[in-house]
């Protein structure tokens, strides 16, 4: 399968630079697999999509603020780091710009109280990097780094919360599982009031997941791998409903590439944690996930390619040429979609 296959041309204009002033203002597009039909509606009607019984699955992953700057000991030049990955306490997997002069052994500085330095260099050009200082670690990231928002967004983010879904809470991603950002408290309570289980997973996000596919065909195409953990609230709830007849409903595609790595044939999900490199594509049998909200993804991802999965390709792109003519916001602040 071709990586061109999944390409489509979005105006710039249509690209969120900002969220809206209020989280659940959100557009909300329905596509039914079965009937194929497409309907345009708005986010809070997600209230009327969900049943008693339902299960709605959230990633409850809180974003670093991964971004730090930084320069070399006696010069000048702006130092970009990226973190990615905790390997262990003081070191991390970063992307690093400019890349070019930062070999290994080069010494970073941010300000007085965060050093570091370039440990050895991957293959794919990743830095494992050493931080010193003295105190919480994530103390000296909410003091120096700024979110890491993806570089399709050039304005700057006035508050770093709404970068944040409303139900953070574990600290480790590099980026926001956005199709969280149209929920707030009000709407989950409404969803919890009508008797659908909620239940939080946690998957640390990384950039790996948003990459441009690179390769001509997409089977040769190797994602990065990022941890995961389910508790025994989370998987009881889920293994009831479906028990029951409940729909599986994932918000977003992180929670869904979690579910469909733990679930066993059967469907059935047990607390655990671990890492996931899971690639889903056209041809992937789904095991445990009956709906999905999303939000409108990049050309050629593989966000696109695994909605393209859940779908079918055909119906995914009519739904995206529609949403093009009707000007909905697309990607990471943009407006969600409904897959059933």
């Amino acid at each position: 399968m071709k990586t061109e296959d999944f390409n489509y041309k979005l105006p710039k204009e249509l690209i969120a630079q900002v969220p809206l002033e209020n989280r659940t203002s959100s557009r909300l597009m329905i596509v039914n697999r079965e009937t194929e039909e497409i309907s345009n509606n708005k986010f809070t009607d997600i209230v009327d999509e969900l049943n008693s019984g339902d299960c709605l699955v959230l990633n409850d992953t809180k974003v670093m603020p991964a971004r730090l700057f930084g320069h070399r000991p006696s010069r000048e030049e702006k130092i970009e780091v990226l973190l990615l990955k905790r390997i262990s306490e003081n070191i991390w997997e970063c992307l690093v710009k400019p890349g070019k002069k930062m070999r290994e052994d080069t010494l970073i500085e941010f300000g007085d109280i965060l050093k570091a330095k370039v440990l050895h260099i991957t293959e794919g050009g990743i830095r494992v990097i050493e931080f010193f200082y003295s105190g919480v670690f994530e103390e000296v990231l909410d003091e120096l780094g700024e979110m890491p928002l993806p570089p399709y967004i050039t304005q700057k983010l006035e508050e770093k919360e709404r970068y944040q879904t409303v139900y953070s809470k574990n600290l480790g991603s590099a980026a926001a599982p956005t199709a969280g950002l149209h929920f707030d408290n009000v709407i989950l309570n409404e969803i919890e009031n009508k008797g659908v289980n909620i239940a939080y997973l946690t998957l640390h996000v990384g950039l790996g997941t948003f990459r441009p596919v690179k390769v001509e065909r997409i089977e040769e195409h190797k994602m990065h791998s990022e941890y995961y953990e389910i508790n025994e609230d989370c998987a009881n709830k889920i293994n009831e409903s479906k028990a029951k007849g409940g729909k599986i409903v994932s918000v977003g595609t992180t929670s869904l590439r979690t579910l469909e790595t733990v679930a066993d044939e059967n469907g059935i999900v047990k607390a655990q944690s671990g890492w996931t490199d899971i690639f889903i594509y056209p041809g992937y049998r789904f095991k445990i996930v009956d709906e999905l909200i999303t939000n409108f993804h990049l050309p050629e991802s593989t966000l696109l390619m695994l909605i393209c999965a859940f779908a079918n390709k055909d119906l995914i792109m009519k739904a995206y040429k529609i949403a093009i003519e009707e000007k909905y916001r697309f990607f990471s602040f943009g407006d969600a979609m409904l897959i059933k």
